[in-house]
């Protein structure tokens, strides 16, 4: 007498490899809701960049000069501690140049920073941390903070180093606070 099993050596082949597939998957699901439950993933407070024009230039004592930044940052809680960096070239008209002029030439100033802390309020996010300074305000590990309000051009931003401060518009680029729909603090 001869048995036959309903499934040929093929089938029990694929029965077998879907069966693996099946367990590996249900693994992969466990161990991935365990490091969102551990909060191992990372969390995006702030990110962006663009080019942003100073709220009044140099101001009067330098005669009113237009004062166009790049700049670009990222913020973002990895583990249970925030990093990030944050870079920013100022740039002026040369003197030389002449009132109105819109080649701006002469680095006025660049902070390059490391982000350690972070907060959001609403659609603000503020960025904290240390930089290296160039220029006006020059020092290693001044202390910075960077206010960041989400959106294209039109948004602004506060920088604070080396006891200046200086209040930005977004010309092009992006400024993003991802979780500003509800408002926390971290």
């Amino acid at each position: 007498m001869q048995c036959h099993f309903p499934f040929n050596s093929s089938r029990r082949l694929m029965f077998g490899a879907a069966t693996l597939i099946a367990l590996i998957y249900g693994l992969c699901s466990v161990v991935a809701g365990r490091a969102v439950a551990s909060g191992a993933r990372n969390e995006v407070f702030a990110r962006g960049g663009g080019t942003t024009l100073i709220q009044g230039g140099t101001g009067a004592g330098g005669g009113f000069t237009p004062v166009l930044t790049t700049v670009t940052f990222h913020a973002e809680r990895t583990g249970g501690s925030v990093t990030g960096a944050f870079d920013c070239l100022a740039r002026a008209p040369a003197a030389t140049s002449g009132p109105g002029s819109a080649q701006f030439t002469v680095n006025a100033m660049y902070v390059a920073g490391e982000i350690t802390g972070a907060t959001v309020q609403g659609e603000v996010a503020t960025l904290t941390g240390t930089a290296n300074v160039t220029g006006l305000g020059a020092g290693t590990d001044v202390p910075f903070n960077f206010a960041v309000r989400d959106g294209g051009p039109g948004a602004t931003a506060v920088l604070t180093v080396s006891g200046l401060q200086f209040s930005e518009v977004l010309v092009e680029g992006s400024f993003e606070v991802p979780g500003h729909q509800d408002s926390r603090r971290h």
